[in-house]
Parts: C-alpha cells; structure tokens; sequence
C-alpha cells in the first residue's frame, strides 16, 4: 500500500499535465495561425537577430525589434502590396465575366476552328461536339469561377479585423521569440519528457523543416510564379498577377508545378493563331521556369532535409485540404516528424538488439564523451 500512493500521485499528476495542455493549445486554436508563422518567422530570421545581437553589444530587445521591423518589411509590407493587387484583379476579372466584355463564344469559335478532325471526334464522344454545346459548358464554368472568387472576395472583406488582430498577435509574439527564444529552447529540452538524444534530434528536424518548406519551396514557387506572371504580362495576357499566383501555389505541389497553369495558356495561344507568343510562352515554361526548381533546391533544400517527392505531395495537400493555407507548411512537417520519429524508434530497437560486445564498447567510450 505504502507503493501505490506514489504511483497514485505520479499518474494524477500526468492526468492534470495532459489536461492543462489540452487546455492551453485550445485556447490557441483562433490565433494558431499567428503563433505558426512567428515561430516560423523567428527560426527564418534567427541568424539575422544573432547577428544584431552582437553588433549591438547584447542587447537582445533592441535586437528583437529591429529583427521584427525587417520581418515587417521584407514579408509582410510586400506581401500586402501583393494582395490588394491580387483583389483588383480578381474584381476586375468577375465584372469581365459579369458584364459579358469576355465573350466565350469568340473564344471557343477560334479554338474550335483550330482543332484537328480527330479531336472533334473525341470531343462528340462527349456531348462537345457542336460549338452551342461547348459554349454552354464553358459559360456555365465561368460563371461558377466567378461565383467563387467573388465569395472569396467578401470573406476576405468580412474578415479584415480578424486578419489585423492576427498580425498584432504574431508580431507580439515574434518579438518575444526573437528576444527569448534561446532560453525557451532550453527550458523545452529540459522539460521534455523524453531523452536529450530524442528531444534534439526533434527539435532540429523540426527547425531543419521548417526552413526548407519556407526558405527552399516557397521561394523557389515565388521565382516560378513571378517569372511566369511577368511573362503573362508582356504576352499581353489579362490578370497575370492572378494567374502568377495560381503558378506560386502549384509550384508548391511536386509533380504538379506551374505548367498546369502556362501549359493551357500556350496550348490557346497556338491554337488561336499566336505562333510567336505561344512558342515564347513555351521556350520560357521549359527553359526558364522548370530549371529554376533543379537550380535553386539543391543549395536552398539541401539533400539531408528532403523528402520524397510523394510523401511531399500527399502531406502537403492533406494538409491544406484539413487547415487550408497554412496545410501547405504543416503538411510536410508533420510528415518529416513523422519519419524522424518512426527513424529514432528503429535506432533504439536496433542498439536494444546490438550484440553485447558491441554494447560494451559504447558504454566504455561514454565517460571520454562525458569528460
């Protein structure tokens, strides 16, 4: 009896632990978003807070400030710019759509003037065979493209006091990971319940993720999109920042990239009798665009973080469909957490299995490490 009041007071207090942690990542869950991205923001930007810290002789909260001012500047001022600019253009689009100014008839006689007669064929297999039919599904298309940006449009209206709050509490709390984010790194590792080895090894995995899928992918998906969108834009192609940014995202999915978005867009050209501006469309998706991905990843990537290219699509849209943007991040994470953990699990049966005298050999050289 005297061992089961320990045992009893040890499992309660685990109980109460659990609870509380529950409790707390609850009430994280309506800003999880802004804690996300300033953990994110303060791991980016850790070497450039480092570095003031010295140059201002160790004044970690000057520091800290002037780290959330460039975090301000480089992230968030431009990614503002790109937004707005990005809902005008979605606007002016629907009122296109809306106002007929975008005629689809126009569009579908060039295209289907242009067909070879065993794609007309293919196209009567599936009810498309005459220009009313096709007319008539690519309206209906467009009008619930429309639909759906406008929706979107006015959720984002809606949601701008949520959106500024949001930002308020991610620079609040970005600056006091800047400021202390070391101690609290360490204050994590001792209070972790599991072993040093396993608890860095995490923690690094986590930290080596995290900057792969911003720094690598994202930047890599922002080159592609851009240059993809200046090239819309000098075609002569309307909304090319809109189309820039559907490039940006699917750039982010392996195996699927921007050429889901240019491939159509020089197919029409050619189709339409724009030789010259669809070869050019052509020559910069392939030559330009799909090199920057094997160019740019190998130094931004790096070969030690990368995951396969299938467990990276799966996570990634398993991750946005479940939490949406910010899945395209935490997708991959957990998945790279996932793998780290199930690989320290298969390390610690395999030295459990170890043959005794290799054993004696790893105790043996443990206090030389220790010393």
């Amino acid at each position: 009896m005297a061992d089961l009041k320990p045992r009893a007071e040890q499992a309660s207090f685990v109980v109460v632990i659990v609870l509380v942690t529950i409790a707390f990542i609850w009430l994280l869950l309506p800003f999880y978003g802004a804690v996300l991205w300033a953990v994110i923001l303060a791991i980016l930007f850790n070497p450039l807070q480092r570095w003031l810290t010295i140059k201002l002789g160790g004044r970690r909260g000057w520091a800290a400030a002037l780290s959330v001012l460039a975090c301000i500047c480089i992230v968030l001022i431009p990614g503002v710019i790109v937004l707005s600019s990005l809902a005008a253009q979605a606007t002016s689009l629907y009122d296109r759509i809306s106002s007929s100014q975008t005629n689809p008839a126009i569009v579908v006689q060039h295209v289907h003037d242009a067909l070879p007669g065993f794609v007309t064929e293919l196209l009567e297999r599936f009810n498309l065979g005459t220009l009313d039919e096709i007319q008539q599904r690519l309206t209906g298309f467009l009008g619930r493209a429309s639909q759906i940006i406008a929706s979107r449009l006015v959720t984002i209206g809606q949601g701008t006091a949520q959106l500024v709050v949001g930002l308020g509490v991610m620079l609040y709390v970005l600056f006091f990971l800047f400021k202390d984010g070391r101690s609290l790194a360490a204050k994590i590792r001792n209070a972790s319940p599991l072993s040093l080895h396993h608890t860095n090894h995490i923690l690094n995995k986590f930290s080596s993720v995290v900057k792969a899928t911003v720094k690598g992918n994202v930047i890599i998906a922002l080159i592609q999109g851009a240059i993809g969108g200046v090239t819309f834009y000098f075609l002569g192609i309307p909304a090319a920042l809109l189309w820039g940014v559907f490039m940006v995202i699917l750039s982010l999915l392996p195996a699927v990239g921007a050429a889901i978005v240019w491939g159509p867009v020089a197919a029409y050209l050619f189709l339409s009798g724009a030789y010259l501006q669809g070869a050019i469309l052509v020559a910069v998706g392939v030559l330009v665009i799909g090199l920057v991905d094997n160019l740019l990843r190998p130094p931004l990537v790096g070969a030690g973080t990368r995951m396969p290219d299938y467990v990276v699509l799966v996570s990634t849209l398993g991750g946005i469909a479940l939490i949406g943007v910010n899945g395209f991040v935490v997708g991959p994470l957990i998945a790279a957490l996932f793998i780290a953990v199930w690989s320290l699990f298969a390390e610690d049966r395999n030295n459990t299995t170890a043959t005794p005298t290799t054993r004696v050999i790893v105790n043996d050289t443990l206090p030389s490490q220790a010393g």
